[in-house]
């Protein structure tokens, strides 16, 4: 796989060598039996975590690593190039770990902090319901106080890791009706809880060995000390998490899309059709040009809003950019990644059928790109004086 990043510092090139070459020994040797057999990667988790990748952009004091965020998407790029389940695993945790580093108190972040960011517990992220994806606020997940403790009980949909976390960090209401974004508190929910059970895996066309299910909370009791902030501060904690979260599965997206690419270039330069390589016939080569031009074209958008957020200035609609172009992106290059290959492309033989089908979900999850290019239009009009509110669901 060619060099392609530029990184500001050698300890940072560094960094991503490292992770290319675990990609390359490590995970690239599993993916294609755990995807086929629909296997969570568990171990792959644990590993990344003793290397010390899953708290790169979180503070050293808590195990993490205090990268920018500018490299730590690079890294899940690499990721996502050879493994989107994983790619988006990673991903998936930072964000499940987010509330606890910015609404959690000293304390918490001490007794837990750790632990997650070393890899020896994984979590899942609990917001969406099934009658409220985009609509978080019309949540109906109940959490009931009850002495020193709260009792949850409800469900949530499309948890990413459901049941296969050690912590689940979950957004339920405190007060208030379906609607009312003021009634939601944040509760970090250990995985042995009793109560708490999750439905068989779903039966999705792609990211197979990412185990994506509903978390059923019947009487789940859940000590107050692990409520994240104040009650009533849970929609804001889930929100404020989410633009680093897009920003998150847009670099997985540039990943994929590489991968789609890297495969996609290696079989036209070795394939011959009347007389020479297909790669040098002007058809395909001009295919194989816009899907490097959109990867790459992706893969700046990404990077110039986490360099925005690095620099501490707001970076949400830049972040909405990032997921809309990237996932789109990935979803364009990895078709024509199948075109390239003709027949072949459309067996399982060859990787590329799974990218297509991975790709897919990217433009869905973290909000759905029409959600995206509602944030972005109403930010515009905020920005020209108009009085829009900007939805994050």
């Amino acid at each position: 796989m060619p060099a392609r990043r530029v990184l500001a510092t050698d300890e940072h090139a560094d960094l991503l060598r490292l992770v290319r070459q675990i990609c390359t020994d490590e995970l690239l040797p599993q993916v294609a039996e755990a995807e086929a057999t629909e296997t969570f990667p568990r171990e792959a988790f644990r590993m990344l975590g003793k290397t010390g990748l899953l708290g790169l952009p979180y503070d050293e004091q808590y195990g993490g690593a205090a990268l920018p965020y500018e490299v730590y998407l690079q890294v899940l790029e690499e990721l996502g190039a050879v493994w989107a389940s994983v790619g988006v695993g990673v991903s998936v945790h930072a964000l499940s770990c987010f509330g606890l580093v910015t609404a959690g108190t000293e304390d918490q972040r001490q007794q837990w902090l750790p632990d997650m960011l070393s890899g020896n517990l994984l979590g899942a992220y609990c917001l969406s319901e099934a009658h409220a994806g985009s609509d978080p606020a019309a949540m109906r997940t109940a959490a009931k106080r009850d002495g020193d403790d709260y009792v949850i009980t409800g469900a949530k949909a499309w948890t990413t890791h459901g049941g296969n976390a050690d912590f689940y960090k979950v957004m339920a209401r405190t007060s208030g009706e379906p609607g009312d974004a003021r009634g939601i508190s944040c509760f970090l929910v250990p995985g042995d809880a009793a109560g708490l059970s999750s439905d068989p895996p779903e039966r999705k066309m792609g990211l197979t060995g990412s185990h994506t299910t509903t978390m059923r909370f019947d009487g789940v009791r859940v000590s107050a000390d692990r409520r994240l902030g104040e009650e009533g501060d849970g929609l804001k904690i889930a929100l404020s998490g989410l633009d680093a979260g897009r920003l998150g599965i847009a670099a997985v997206a540039v990943g994929l899309a590489q991968g789609a690419l890297d495969h996609a270039l290696a079989y036209a330069r070795e394939r011959t059709t009347f007389g020479k390589r297909i790669l040098d016939h002007q058809g395909l080569g001009f295919i194989l040009a816009d899907m490097e031009a959109t990867i790459a074209s992706a893969r700046a958008t990404t990077l110039h809003a986490a360099r925005l957020k690095d620099a501490g200035l707001p970076f949400g609609r830049e972040a909405s950019i990032a997921k809309l172009v990237a996932t789109d992106g990935a979803m364009k290059v990895t078709t024509d990644a199948v075109q390239v290959l003709g027949g072949a492309g459309y067996t399982r033989d060859y990787p590329v059928e799974r990218f297509m089908r991975e790709a897919k979900v990217m433009q869905i999850f973290e909000g759905t790109n029409q959600i995206q290019r509602l944030v972005i239009s109403r930010s515009l009009d905020k920005k020209s004086g108009g009085d829009g509110e900007i939805s994050h669901a």
